[in-house]
């Protein structure tokens, strides 16, 4: 029977510290993120008021009944899933592309690729630039204008690039050479399937920045048919954003106000959620993927 080690008595106070550090930290994030949720399900009065601290004050509908009133609050959530769908697609695949060649130590000028790409990151052409390249393409007012701009992130080809570097030994491509296996079908049929991890992470990532994209939109879309959730709520907060010169019954103020700061907090949750409701499924690939894609370079 092996005798269980006994802790130190630094390491049992190493312990404490580091355990009362993090649980300050995860309440520090976690109360404005059960703040958001409790105010957007309380009444106008009780956020005005100040009365919601943790749970629900009057508990309603309301701030959600008022989003889903515009109706383009449904256009904007059909065009951020096509956009999100459509564009991690298009992202993922071409990341997986260039990340993996340039992982291949038989590859002529992998080095001078990665310069290139790297070169990207430091400097930058601009917003005007970036516009103008955009609109010659002929891409402005289509949802192409909110994919392919942004169709390859250098920084998660890197990612990409360590991940194979790290998991996928030269001996397994070069036992799969020796059978008459290509490049491409080593590719689909080996490197893909053992990629589970590190396409969770480029999923994951690129999801999350096409769901929230807001600039890109701002740039490139008028057509307001085409706007993305971000961009439609935003259109709804300053449609009721409150001007006290333009009220003078104090009471009207007051109600509209308390139902401007309820919409304000539905809104914020109504954004989120989708995400939040994803990441659970790919948190385990998601810090594994990481780990792995950050340790070496």
């Amino acid at each position: 029977m092996n005798a269980k080690v006994k802790e130190a008595k630094i390491d049992r106070i190493f312990n404490a510290v580091n355990y009362t550090i993090l649980t300050l930290f995860f309440l520090t994030v976690l109360y404005p993120l059960v703040y958001i949720v409790s105010a957007s399900f309380s009444s106008t009065d009780a956020v005005i008021s100040g009365k919601v601290w943790l749970w629900p004050v009057e508990p309603g509908l309301k701030g959600y009944r008022a989003v889903f009133e515009y109706n383009a609050i449904w256009t904007g959530f059909a065009n951020s899933l096509f956009y999100t769908v459509a564009g991690t697609a298009v992202n993922v695949v071409l990341t997986i592309i260039a990340a993996y060649p340039l992982s291949r130590k038989d590859f002529i000028g992998r080095n001078a690729i990665m310069f290139i790409f790297v070169f990207t990151i430091m400097f930058s052409g601009g917003i005007i630039p970036n516009y103008l390249l955009v609109r010659d393409l002929g891409l402005l007012d289509t949802p192409w204008a909110m994919i392919l701009p942004s169709a390859m992130s250098v920084f998660n080809v890197i990612i990409a690039r360590t991940y194979f570097q790290t998991t996928i030994p030269n001996e397994m491509l070069e036992a799969a050479q020796v059978d008459g296996c290509s490049d491409w079908k080593f590719l689909l049929k080996i490197v893909i399937p053992l990629a589970g991890p590190i396409i969770a992470v480029l999923t994951l990532f690129y999801a999350v920045s096409h769901w929230n994209s807001y600039f890109s939109a701002l740039l490139y879309l008028k057509d307001r048919s085409l706007y993305p959730i971000q961009l439609v709520l935003r259109t709804i907060l300053i449609q009721n954003q409150i001007d006290p010169s333009m009220v003078t019954n104090e009471d009207d103020l007051i109600a509209r106000q308390g139902l401007a700061d309820l919409l304000k907090y539905s809104l914020i949750v109504v954004a989120t959620a989708p995400m939040l409701i994803i990441y659970p499924f790919v948190q385990r690939h998601f810090v594994k993927g990481v780990m792995i894609g950050s340790i070496k370079g």
